[in-house]
């Protein structure tokens, strides 16, 4: 087979946003670029898909060698193109991110790369176009949340209502009502009350609950129900 004629060779990077949450707050894993330009610099994992593979591969790829991290949600998000967007070549990036619990990954950061979590408020700003990468996905994510358990990908199996109350207050930047999420959260019936209690914030505790999937494949767009009013 020949090569087509005149066109210029074009890099594919793969880019990968993770977010995690601790519990109390949502943040994102960001690295210190390791390359010039701007070297040391804070950026989202990336590097070039390699010659036989294919996206999935390569951010999975990515993802593992970066951080350490393997079998946790990963979604493609979309594509970056712009023709100055990289200062060294012309390069084209596609955008993933992942959901994780990081209470159960902790342990797994690779910290060759200086990977810092950071709370999505706090972000610093980042390389190139980076920062409207993050912005496409929290507005993905946003979306997602509404119509598809997402979010609980970012929770503990078992979890309290207090900490998917905050999970939901931080992802679309407004607050809750207390009375209101929790009445509308369990006349939902979407979740499934554990008999045993998280009592590290107080001597009474709260009841730990998890995510009954069944029930929410049956009452699709359910979650549109807990999102706060004049969310962004």
């Amino acid at each position: 087979m020949g090569k087509y004629l005149n066109q210029k060779p074009v890099l594919v990077a793969v880019d990968c946003i993770i977010f995690g949450y601790d519990g109390e707050q949502l943040k994102l894993l960001v690295i210190k670029r390791a390359i010039e330009p701007i070297k040391d610099q804070w950026s989202l994992m990336g590097g070039f898909i390699g010659e036989n593979e294919n996206l999935d591969g390569a951010a999975k790829r990515i993802l593992l060698e970066l951080t350490g991290l393997h079998d946790v949600y990963l979604e493609q998000l979309h594509a970056y193109g712009s023709p100055d967007r990289d200062p060294i070549e012309r390069t084209v990036s596609v955008v993933y991110f992942a959901l994780i619990d990081i209470n159960k990954y902790s342990k797994q950061i690779n910290d060759q790369y200086h990977a810092e979590w950071f709370k999505v408020k706090e972000v610093p700003e980042l390389i190139f176009d980076h920062n409207d990468m993050v912005k496409a996905a929290m507005d993905k994510i946003r979306y997602q949340a509404a119509l598809h358990p997402v979010l609980f990908e970012l929770l503990p199996k078992r979890f309290t209502i207090p900490q998917l109350q905050a999970l939901y207050e931080q992802v679309y930047d407004a607050p809750i009502d207390n009375r209101n999420f929790i009445r509308k959260i369990t006349a939902s019936g979407l979740l499934i009350k554990q008999n045993e209690k998280d009592k590290s914030s107080s001597r009474r505790g709260a009841f730990y609950f998890k995510l009954d999937k069944n029930k929410h494949k049956a009452q699709f767009q359910s979650f549109l129900n807990f999102i706060p009013k004049g969310a962004k």
